[in-house]
């Protein structure tokens, strides 16, 4: 009796299978982790039994497939947080959206109500990340002036945003108090 082609690939994945697990176990270190990546192998070679030429090399093709299924979910894995009782996923807290959006808004505001060349100097400083000698050049004035400017910008601000002191920046003492339990 004759086999067919199907038969013929069947017999010759399933002979490679043994050394497909011997691979995956050296890939993965795991032996549960090896056993589903010989199956995911063998169900991709399955369903893509067409392209395999009947005369090539079985075990390269087989042991190709699992190489890269193995890196590409190596790659998706690494990019993920291993979480499966939410114990990492517990400890993330985002403060609410609305109270930095006012905040920013009277910012923008208070930041209006300066000095043209306190804000520019402040800017540039603080926002653009130049140093005081970058900013002296751009505004064409002494290093002192601007190291001025800017402490003159700051202190205005704390006033028309009624800060007292650093610790009062960012959320309310009530958000505070929910984001560190």
């Amino acid at each position: 009796m004759e086999k067919t082609r199907t038969e013929s690939f069947d017999a010759a994945v399933l002979a490679v299978v043994p050394s497909l697990r011997a691979y995956a176990i050296s890939l993965c270190g795991n032996g549960d982790k090896a056993d589903d990546l010989v199956q995911e192998t063998l169900l991709r070679a399955f369903a893509n039994r067409d392209s395999f030429q009947l005369g090539t090399n079985m075990n390269a093709w087989l042991f190709t497939i699992q190489r890269n299924h193995f890196k590409s979910a190596y790659r998706k894995r690494r990019r993920e947080v291993e979480d499966s009782e939410g114990r990492y996923a517990e400890t993330l807290k985002s403060q609410p959206e609305q109270h930095g959006q006012i905040e920013f808004k009277e910012f923008q505001e208070a930041l209006g109500q300066l000095p043209a060349d306190q804000r520019e100097a402040l800017i540039l400083v603080g926002a653009s990340g130049f140093t005081y000698t970058e900013v002296a050049m751009i505004c064409d004035c002494p290093e002192g002036t601007v190291k001025s400017r800017i402490n003159r910008a700051r202190t205005r601000l704390a006033e028309l945003l009624g800060i007292d002191s650093a610790e009062e920046f960012g959320p309310d003492a009530e958000t505070r108090a929910v984001l560190n339990q």
